[in-house]
């Protein structure tokens, strides 16, 4: 399993990476198209579409739906996307309560929608916008950041939850999770936002808010987590596919990402970070 997992990462690491650093905006759109639809296949299957031709009708919708919203304002979606990971906030408090009112297929494949269309539109938003954070400018260092952010907030929950993690975050959901990974995760995000803070020369204020955007970020990066955890533990499967050797599926790989991107891009858009330049 070990060996699996670390070929998967060496394999996986530089395809990402030429992706998200090497491609123009277009074929950016694209890179992360292709992951977002891989993604839905997987929904599909935590939606409860049992046969691989309705997972695969549910992952070309999510394709559509994606090119469909290309010229619509990303900052609306990103403002539904803040309302809707409140909502599931809730619904992952309430777990199994509650589950009688979301728990059909069509719902759980809504569910889908509001996940994967606003990571995409706010992935992409983030790259094609003109970022301005003291000396720093580049739209590609800030999705740099953000990927970095929910890495910090699983390496400090990890570290955390080890050492302290007796009080339980949501057993029901995710029994391995505990609040002291929760906030152990948050203090490295802390931490990790004052010395980017500092490297882009920001101003104490800009350093603040963004000690503040990123910890936002990061307790949002958690419940996109427990949403999977959940949405898995309902339709009774462990993993959301087995397209990754050792590492599960796309989802189990980005299920975090997916609700810290909207949100992020939502808070350094509204900051006036972020301007947005045109569309992808």
């Amino acid at each position: 399993m070990l060996k699996a997992r670390v070929i998967t990462a060496l394999i996986l690491a530089p395809i990402v990476m030429g992706g998200i650093f090497f491609l123009p905006p277009s074929g950016f759109a694209l890179f992360t198209a292709a992951i977002i639809t891989l993604g839905a296949w997987e929904w599909g299957n935590m939606s409860g579409f049992e046969q691989q031709m309705g997972r695969v009708g549910y992952a070309v919708a999510i394709a559509l739906i994606l090119f469909g919203l290309a010229d619509v304002p990303a900052v609306a979606v990103l403002w539904l996307a803040l309302l809707w990971w409140v909502v599931c906030f809730l619904l992952v408090r309430s777990y199994p309560a509650g589950s009688e009112r979301w728990g059909s297929r069509p719902v759980r494949a809504v569910m889908g929608v509001l996940v994967l269309v606003p990571a995409w539109i706010g992935l992409n938003h983030l790259r094609v916008g003109e970022f301005q954070f003291g000396d720093t400018d580049s739209n590609l260092l800030v999705i740099l950041y953000v990927l970095c952010v929910v890495w910090v907030a699983d390496i400090g929950a990890y570290f955390a939850g080890r050492a302290f993690g007796k009080a339980k975050l949501a057993p029901r959901v995710s029994p391995g999770k505990s609040w002291a990974g929760v906030w152990g995760g948050m203090a490295a995000v802390g931490v990790f936002a004052l010395i980017a803070g500092v490297l882009a020369s920001a101003s104490t204020p800009d350093v603040i808010m963004l000690i503040v955007a990123s910890l936002i970020t990061g307790l949002v990066s958690v419940v996109g987590d427990l949403l999977e955890s959940m949405l898995k533990r309902f339709r009774g499967i462990k993993d959301s596919s087995r397209l990754l050797p050792g590492h599960g599926g796309i989802l189990d790989r980005i299920d975090s990402l997916t609700a810290a991107i909207p949100i992020f891009a939502l808070i350094v858009t509204q900051l006036g970070w972020l301007t947005t330049v045109g569309h992808f």
